[in-house]
């Protein structure tokens, strides 16, 4: 594991413990038949039913339930120790079967024997990954001939501005981006967009830094052709599922944050490819 990436598995483990503090009673969450989806992942991954999937960077394992609970056979990876030590225990404590594993995502895809109907990852993956390239050879590498890739992510426009809507960040940038106060608590800042229903007791402070990386849209699009996988579609949306990225937010039905007064700027993207059935060579006359 490289040193960003044991830095980023810290960060992680810390806030993960404090989002999940503040998510009140999960277990009764799920057993009462609650779901974290939101509509646009359901709609692309169509009819999950009976179909193996593996859900990268999987985080503590809520969304990757609530497609268990549609039939979706779903194996979870995640750097974080502590995310897959809560998601595990989750599944157990709710009777939702899922298989968790903790690896840096990438090694993990590089190495398993195992291949899948779909391969899902949402809502702030990219930004973690120094080698979008190899992310995506995985990806494709690990779904079966016809699988289905998709991707619900924010969008690399709203992560140029700062909380305040101001830009601070060059969008075509490259490179690592230090962030001393390692991943926040935005979980907290979102409130029930995310599932927080229990105030923190204290302002979350992380002790560990993180760092990440900013892709542009047409260097995803790019590199999942690349990999091999066809493009079907790709949608842009106006507004944040679940996340207060601003200050200056307006939550509206669904749990949709919009920004109020001015022209709309691109906030979230969703992308769905397939990996080309093999043809058979044609027979010799």
């Amino acid at each position: 594991m490289t040193s960003h990436e044991e830095r980023n598995r810290l960060s992680w483990n810390a806030a993960t413990t404090a989002h999940n503090a503040q998510k009140g009673d999960q277990v009764a969450f799920f057993r009462g038949g609650g779901s974290t989806l939101f509509p646009e992942e359901v709609a692309l991954l169509g009819d999950v039913n009976g179909r193996s999937l593996l859900h990268l960077q999987c985080n503590s394992g809520q969304d990757s339930l609530s497609l268990a609970r549609l039939g979706a056979r779903v194996t979870g990876v995640d750097i974080s120790d502590e995310a897959i030590r809560f998601a595990t225990e989750l599944s157990r404590d709710t009777a939702i079967p899922a298989r968790f594993e903790r690896a840096e995502v990438v090694a993990w895809m590089e190495e398993t024997e195992d291949r899948f109907d779909i391969v899902f990852a949402s809502y702030g993956v990219l930004w973690w990954l120094p080698d979008l390239d190899a992310w995506a050879r995985g990806a494709a590498r690990v779904l079966r001939s016809g699988g289905r890739f998709v991707l619900v992510e924010f969008h690399p426009v709203a992560l140029a501005f700062d909380e305040a809507g101001r830009p601070v960040d060059d969008y075509f940038a490259t490179g690592p981006v230090e962030t001393p106060e390692g991943v926040g608590d935005y979980v907290g800042r979102s409130g029930e967009g995310l599932g927080a229903t229990v105030p923190a007791v204290q302002p979350f402070v992380n002790p560990n830094p993180s760092v990440g990386f900013q892709w542009g849209l047409g260097q995803v699009v790019t590199t999942l052709a690349r990999a091999g996988l066809t493009i079907d579609s790709l949608k842009e949306y106006p507004y944040l599922n679940g996340w207060r990225r601003f200050d200056q937010i307006e939550e509206r039905a669904g749990r949709r944050m919009h920004l109020p007064g001015q022209p709309a700027l691109p906030l979230m993207f969703a992308l769905a490819a397939t990996k080309p059935p093999l043809v058979s060579p044609s027979p010799k006359p």
